[in-house]
């Protein structure tokens, strides 16, 4: 692995070690025009293709409408260009188009195409075209071929590495899906060029989870390069995005379908941030906002617990702040009751009994079982909590 503090070049790979299901990752900035070159050499390295063969050159490209006329034009441009018979979906931007509605969308355009099972999807956008494309690719013809080209940070460093994908179900988020992993992954910083504020920095979140839970060398890296990360500079950017990639990718490769509990991992923060998002309503807090927040709460929780001292939380709301995320909930006050309800409900949850990821030092975090409910019910009544 590079080192955290080593420079990163202007085009990088990461590579995934999955067996038959290996891909890369490739960083970089201002070549997306160079899609259809990286898709021919992950075709032929690929066992999904057999020896001599080639795809039959078709491929849909998902987008929406955000940046369909940008990113996701130049991207098929590429394509056609180099030969291949392309389609185009352009999902409505935001949560409510991962849906099992958008995934018939994608079928129908898909058999308009006579598409056959190598016939490549291609995802041109942030998480929500990703997770629905790349379920679509899994489920259509029992599993074709799919390419992720993520257009935001938070798709950048986390949901296009690894292979997760699906839609959302009306009783809960992501509750359709399955594992499905990509020909290959090809991030283009430049795209974050476009990306509005507040998004951007929600990203920013999940970078800083990494630093937190996994690489200590690296968080002070981003302590380090803070003026950087506020003004999107591209050396930063390639920079955090591959050691980010390379941190996911490491725990993937041990634990690619959640098994072993070591994934849990990546979910530093997550318990609070998605009972938040869910009781605030989706769309007061973006889910990286959640998650720093969450992170500031989960690592109080673990000074409660006695794994850390306060000079630890010091340290992660002293960092999120200087890249302006949250660190505290909106004013207002916070159904207690309503939260651990959420939490119950979290994935980690055993028996009903509440389990945390908490950190130990920066650089490393555990998951802690049976966390005592009411540590967590005092915890929140700091907050502002009404029982």
């Amino acid at each position: 692995m590079t080192s955290a503090s080593a420079p990163i070049p202007d085009s990088f790979t990461v590579p995934v070690s999955l067996g038959s299901r290996s891909y890369e990752i490739a960083i970089v900035s201002g070549k997306l025009e160079s899609l259809a070159v990286h898709l021919k050499k992950w075709i032929a390295a690929h066992p999904h293709f057999s020896a001599g063969s080639a795809a039959n050159e078709k491929a849909l490209v998902v987008t929406d409408g955000h940046i369909a006329a940008t990113h996701a034009e130049c991207a098929q441009q590429s394509l056609i260009q180099a030969g291949w018979t392309t389609g185009r979906v352009e999902l409505e931007p935001g949560e409510q188009s991962k849906t099992l509605a958008s995934a018939t969308r994608l079928y129908d355009a898909l058999a308009e195409l006579k598409a056959d099972r190598r016939t490549v999807v291609v995802a041109v956008g942030g998480g929500v075209v990703g997770d629905t494309a790349g379920f679509a690719a899994a489920t259509y013809a029992r599993g074709i071929p799919f390419v992720q080209i993520p257009t935001t940070l938070l798709a950048q460093v986390d949901s296009s590495v690894g292979g997760k994908v699906g839609v959302n179900h009306p009783r809960g988020k992501n509750l359709i899906g399955a594992f499905h992993q990509p020909l290959g992954v090809l991030i283009d910083t430049l795209t974050l060029t476009t990306l509005p504020e507040r998004d951007y920095r929600s990203g920013l979140a999940e970078v800083i989870k990494y630093g937190v839970s996994l690489d200590g060398e690296f968080f002070k890296y981003l302590e380090d390069h803070v003026d950087g990360l506020n003004s999107r500079a591209p050396d930063v950017l390639r920079h955090v995005i591959a050691i980010s990639c390379q941190l996911k990718a490491g725990v993937v490769e041990q634990d690619e379908q959640e098994l072993s509990g070591l994934r849990a991992l990546l979910n530093y923060g997550h318990t609070f941030a998605h009972a938040y998002e869910a009781l605030l309503g989706y769309g007061k807090l973006l889910h990286g906002e959640a998650v720093a927040i969450g992170m500031v709460h989960a690592s109080r929780l673990a000074e409660r617990l006695h794994h850390v001292d306060s000079s630890v939380t010091q340290k992660q709301a002293r960092l999120l702040k200087a890249v302006q995320l949250p660190t505290e909930l909106p004013s207002g006050p916070l159904d207690v009751e309503a939260v651990l309800d959420r939490m119950r409900l979290d994935k980690k949850s055993r028996g009903g009994k509440l389990r945390f990821v908490l950190p130990s030092s920066i650089g490393h975090v555990a998951l802690v079982d049976a966390v005592p409910e009411s540590e967590v019910r005092s915890l929140l009544s700091e907050f502002g909590g009404q029982r």
